[in-house]
């Protein structure tokens, strides 16, 4: 999913050539044609995403002045690119103080607006990172830290934000590295108990005899090497959230304990007299089908049915492809401040081959790709070669396609000057048929038309582009859609470019 920039112009014919041009760029629109309704599409409870603004400056009514205000007044961030037919300097330093991110003379050629949108972009995207960081640090990230807007997310997004106002147990599932655990800080800070604790245990990392001292505590002298009294990880919870990550490795022994804490609300350490009160909301990950580990016998049902109460089940990257351009500009941006590196963006094509790579290890393993091609690489745009364990890698999880041929595009929209913004999204891919109903593979120039209709499709009716990209010339794409019988394609035979 590309970003979506919000278009604020009440002159129509200006709203409609900035339009074109942001479009051009490979971003989404939202057009409105005052100051009111640019505030009403940014503070509407139920408004998509809006990741960049261009304000006209002088509009009746709310002007830019004006909407700049409620903005900061709303606590927004977004970025906001100002843009006015006139270009005096007290307009500039106006705009600025009141937070614009960028400014613009109308007209705005598209290569000057292309650039405005980037740097605001990848500004706002550093600031969300440094945000984010900051956030975990201090035990309060919360569901707006969380980088989505795959529609396969919208519903374990709303089952989160209902369980974190309450204290109902929850249970995570997932593949390793799909942000289990940021989604339970995020239920920890978005509820109640968000200036208590967050303690998280990775129960798969506890030698089995030590898993009892570490979750309910130890008594000075309960067993050799016990030198001092350890409260465990459940008092060191009390009042906020324990994070049981990797709760299916818990031993039998360590399980029949938990459950009874659970049950009682009561820990009993080791070496104890008694058992000691405790008041923690649970929330458990695991990596695993935990009911296949009921099934065979390495996990209790009564312990199971305590932890699932609220399941939810976050869908690996490969899931929600349309989330790994926004990933990529948030990692990219941390990374590239950490490492002192002037690097902007990401070249459409390398954007191309990874949204279509499968990513096993999901989002940690994205994050790991981006800080080593960061740290590598010699140019001030990640290409394809900055990513050289991946390049040649298949783009799907298919190793030898067979039919039907999925035929995924690589190239990004048509830019300025053969640059390329910093995030290109993906756009759907191309299904090719290999084989005819009855098993025989389908002739050629079949297969050619439908290579050429689905590009006169991506490239939205831009002959040359088609062109370009089918590496053809334009009289041969135009005598081709002759020869297919395509009706209103609008050639004109004999108009050749090189």
């Amino acid at each position: 999913m590309a970003a979506s920039i919000l278009i604020a112009d009440d002159d129509a014919v200006a709203r409609r050539l900035v339009e074109n041009m942001v479009q051009k760029c490979g971003y989404e629109t939202i057009v409105v044609e005052s100051g009111d309704a640019a505030i009403a599409a940014l503070t509407a409870p139920d408004a998509p995403v809006i990741d960049a603004v261009i304000l006209d400056l002088v509009m009746p009514g709310l002007d830019g002045m004006g909407v700049l205000a409620k903005i900061r007044e709303a606590g927004l961030s977004v970025p906001v690119v100002v843009q006015t037919a006139h270009g005096g300097i007290d307009n500039v330093i106006s705009a600025m103080r009141a937070g614009a991110a960028d400014f613009v003379v109308k007209p705005v050629g598209l290569e000057r607006l292309q650039v405005s949108l980037r740097n605001a972009l990848n500004a706002s995207a550093l600031k969300g990172e440094l945000q984010r960081i900051r956030h975990s640090r201090e035990g309060r990230l919360t569901f707006s830290d969380i980088i989505t807007r795959a529609e396969a997310m919208a519903s374990v997004m709303r089952a989160a934000q209902k369980a974190a106002n309450s204290s109902i147990p929850v249970l995570i599932e997932g593949e390793s590295g799909v942000g289990k655990e940021m989604f339970a800080r995020a239920i920890h800070g978005s509820g109640e108990r968000k200036a208590k604790p967050f303690v998280a245990v990775n129960c798969g990392a506890i030698p089995d005899n030590l898993v009892e001292s570490i979750l309910f505590g130890h008594e000075k002298g309960a067993f050799t090497g016990a030198t001092e009294r350890h409260t465990g990880k459940f008092l060191e919870a009390h009042g906020g959230t324990l994070f049981l990550d990797e709760v299916s490795e818990l031993p039998l022994t360590a399980q029949v304990k938990l459950l009874r804490a659970l049950q009682e609300g009561a820990v009993e350490p080791v070496g104890g007299r008694k058992p000691v009160k405790v008041d923690v909301r649970i929330i458990s990950a695991t990596n695993r089908k935990l009911l296949d580990r009921v099934k065979q016998g390495h996990f209790r049902e009564d312990l199971f049915y305590r932890l699932h109460v609220l399941p939810l089940t976050i869908p690996s990257l490969r899931a929600r492809r349309e989330d790994i351009p926004h990933l990529l500009r948030h990692f990219l941006a941390r990374f590239a401040a950490e490492e002192n590196r002037p690097i902007s963006g990401v070249s459409g094509e390398a954007m191309a081959h990874l949204a279509q790579l499968d990513w096993p290890g999901n989002i940690r393993q994205l994050e790991n790709a981006v800080y080593r091609a960061v740290v590598m690489s010699e140019s001030d745009q990640l290409g394809l070669d900055d990513f050289p364990l991946l390049a040649s890698h298949p783009p799907t999880a298919t190793e030898i396609p067979t039919a039907p041929l999925m035929i995924e595009p690589t190239a990004a929209p048509s830019l300025v000057s053969g640059n390329e913004i910093p995030i290109v999204p993906l756009p759907l891919a191309g299904s090719l048929s290999m084989l005819t109903s009855t098993g025989d593979v389908r002739p050629l120039e079949d297969m050619e038309n439908e290579i050429i209709r689905f590009a006169i499709s991506h490239y939205r009716g831009q002959m040359s582009e088609v062109a370009r990209r089918l590496k053809i010339g334009r009289s041969t794409l135009y005598r081709k859609l002759d020869e297919a019988g395509v009706p209103g394609h609008g050639g004109k035979s004999g108009e050749e470019t090189h």
